[in-house]
């Protein structure tokens, strides 16, 4: 068993056919283990502490325990002495009987055979973010009684998939024990997503096959341990989509199951008037300038880092776990600095959703060394590019904007993360699992948010999507062809920009949610990635693999640092731009909105001797209309040979000459080899 790094005071411990608990809490004035069937045990507090402290015996794996918490009455307190409330640090959670959630008793034990986490140079990563439950929810290869499952992602056929897309990383949408929103609950409906947390430290029940729920939440830990075993023999990292910035607790009215009933008055953020300070639009906040919340979160880390073996997370809103005791975001938070810094998160991935929802809440670029950044505009900038801009030059026969920013977004956003951090510092992507998918972005000018329940209001209006004419399927032949191009377009350039590539689980597969951007709370039917044989499907399954090959087999798509004019950067990448006749490029040419062609010719720069040189031609034409390129002609090259084209029946076995004319058909963008 791996040692953990947890403070064992907290939570409850199963030690000599007992257990030992601990609670903080500030503001209580008595607390009490409950164990179902055990007994119970009145919590002491520790002197010139906030933690109270208890033993029990007899107690055993699978028993199920809640706590019973008082303390004084006020605006910021919530205390029943009554009600039962989760242990904030269960490793368990289950459907109670004397509340609608219970905690269980569970033995950390488990058998990883060897396994240790996968070695993934940051540069070589490439994320795919899936839900657990959609993923193989449709997918006939997995056994019917694990669809769905921590065991579903793990099947064989899902690991072959991942391996042959050139997947090295899998992140999965929540798996933190989650409730639906009590409205939600009383509209008969379910958050799919997970982001509602009801403990940081459970793996979510629902999520595991049925066999492991009916045995209990022991299995269930073991199913999800077995999962992150097998995706780690099959040396692919998994990381957790993690949602620290709030809890299920909701608003002041919402249900209380834990925090609030422990100490919410130094749980949660708060206003002057005595209301939540909500940075999250989810009701409350999390107050990482509280040491006992921060606390909480990083025990959390460590304890799904060491014990459940995981390799990184990716931190929903965390601008939100940044902000000081005046709500104010500090880049040099104490929590961000205990992250970057502990010990036993040195060998993880930090990923950062870096804004919320509060004032001053979009922080890109801010979030420095160590973590990894959600790039949110080298998705807007690239959809504007391949989208927005292609309708608007069908429609006025001039495109909305010239090059220039699609080019820093193919060079990995220096002007967000600066020369210190790099170009991987940002996660590029396209989609993700909020908003349109790969092919709906393709396919509808506006949201189809109906089966969401609130009148088609939810969801973002500002998509860059473009239809090609037609909104909705169409059996059209001309529309579909346009369409599977575009998607070419927006994977080739994720794939092709210096960054780290993230591809949103289905979109390799044309997966459609029917033109739902916000599909949270939507049926089963709508949301499964599609498994069926198909001949679209297979072709963007190919593309993506293709492309994950390409972007493998050349260092100088993907640079860990940025150049400096004048100097030799090992990592970096020296790029020449030619313009659309092979010279170079010209103001002209990168702002006229009626040019949108570039020749960007890129080089690696060795870290060692023994690494080779290696050098591509990347063409991007962003305009309907035919073209006739003249590929450059650098003194150190003779002659290029196509490797990757988003135009379909290229001819990639002729060797083009350089300076001879390359004929663009449409929008497109162009990978070539140096021969």
């Amino acid at each position: 068993m791996h040692e953990t790094a947890i403070d064992t005071a907290q939570g409850l411990r199963l030690v000599d056919g007992g257990a030992r608990f601990g609670l903080r809490s500030a503001t209580a004035t008595a607390a009490t283990l409950v164990v179902d069937g055990r007994g119970a045990v009145a919590l002491e507090r520790v002197p010139d502490s906030d933690l109270w402290t208890g033993t029990l015996d007899d107690v055993h794996p699978g028993d199920t325990y809640h706590l019973l918490v008082d303390g004084p009455v006020g605006s910021r307190y919530d205390f029943d002495a009554d009600r039962p409330l989760l242990d904030p640090y269960a490793r368990g959670i289950t459907r109670g009987t004397a509340s609608r959630w219970t905690s269980v008793a569970v033995d950390d034990a488990f058998d990883w055979g060897g396994s240790t986490k996968p070695v993934v140079p940051l540069d070589r990563a490439v994320v795919y973010e899936a839900n657990v439950r959609t993923l193989t929810s449709a997918n006939h290869a997995v056994p019917e009684h694990l669809r769905g499952t921590y065991a579903g992602v793990a099947h064989e056929s899902t690991i072959r998939h991942l391996q042959r897309l050139g997947v090295t990383t899998i992140e999965l949408l929540p798996v933190h024990a989650f409730d639906s929103e009590r409205w939600l609950q009383e509209a008969g409906r379910e958050n799919a997503w997970g982001y509602n947390t009801l403990g940081f430290f459970a793996p979510h029940a629902a999520h595991a096959s049925e066999p492991a729920r009916q045995a209990g939440a022991q299995a269930v830990l073991r199913e999800f341990k077995g999962m992150v075993r097998l995706l780690h023999e099959a040396g692919i990292q998994v990381v957790l989509d993690v949602v620290f910035n709030h809890t299920a607790e909701e608003g002041l009215r919402g249900p209380t199951s834990s925090l609030r009933g422990i100490d919410g008055a130094n749980r949660y953020r708060w206003a002057p008037d005595d209301t939540y300070y909500d940075t999250t639009g989810c009701g409350n906040t999390l107050d990482t300038s509280v040491d006992a919340a921060a606390d909480l979160v990083l025990d959390s880390l460590r304890y799904w880092a060491r014990e459940v073996q995981v390799d990184g997370f990716r931190f929903d809103l965390m601008a939100s776990l940044a902000r000081d005791a005046e709500h104010v975001f500090d880049p040099a938070h104490p929590v961000l600095d205990r992250i970057r810094t502990d010990p036993d998160l040195q060998d993880v991935l930090v990923i950062a959703e870096p804004w919320d929802v509060g004032p001053d809440g979009w922080r890109t670029g801010h979030f420095g060394a160590r973590t990894t950044e959600w790039n949110d505009g080298f998705r807007n900038t690239v959809r504007q590019f391949w989208l927005t801009d292609i309708a608007q030059e069908r429609r006025t026969g001039v495109p909305g904007a010239g090059i220039g920013a699609l080019a820093g977004a193919l060079t990995g956003s220096r002007h967000l993360f600066g020369v210190d951090r790099g170009p991987l510092s940002g996660v590029n992507f396209v989609t993700a699992h909020d908003g349109f998918t790969l092919h709906d972005l393709t396919a509808y000018d506006r949201k189809h948010n109906a089966a969401n329940g609130e009148d088609d209001r939810d969801g973002s209006d500002d998509n860059r999507s473009f239809n090609h004419g037609v909104e909705g399927p169409t059996e059209d032949r001309g529309v579909r062809a346009a369409r599977g191009r575009s998607m070419r377009n927006l994977l080739g350039t994720l794939f092709l920009s210096a960054g780290v590539p993230m591809l949103t689980a289905g979109d390799e597969r044309s997966r459609t949610q029917h033109g739902n951007n916000n599909a949270y709370v939507v049926t089963e039917d709508l949301t499964p990635v599609d498994w069926s044989d198909d001949e679209d499907a297979e072709s963007m399954t190919e593309t993506v693999a293709a492309l994950t090959r390409l972007r493998a087999a050349h260092p100088a798509l993907r640079p860990d640092r940025y150049g400096v004019d004048g100097q030799t950067t090992p990592g970096a990448s020296r790029m020449r731009w030619y313009g659309p006749d092979g010279g170079p490029m010209t103001g002209e040419w990168w702002d006229q909105p009626i040019h949108r062609a570039v020749q960007w010719f890129v080089a690696s720069t060795p870290h060692d001797d023994d690494e080779p040189d290696d050098r591509v031609l990347v063409v991007v034409h962003g305009s309907g209309r035919t073209r006739d390129l003249t590929l450059p002609a650098p003194d150190d090259v003779t002659a290029y040979r196509l490797a990757w084209s988003s135009e379909k029946h290229r001819d990639h076995e002729r060797l083009r000459p350089a300076g001879t004319v390359f004929t663009a058909y449409g929008p497109g963008i162009h990978v070539f080899a140096i021969v």
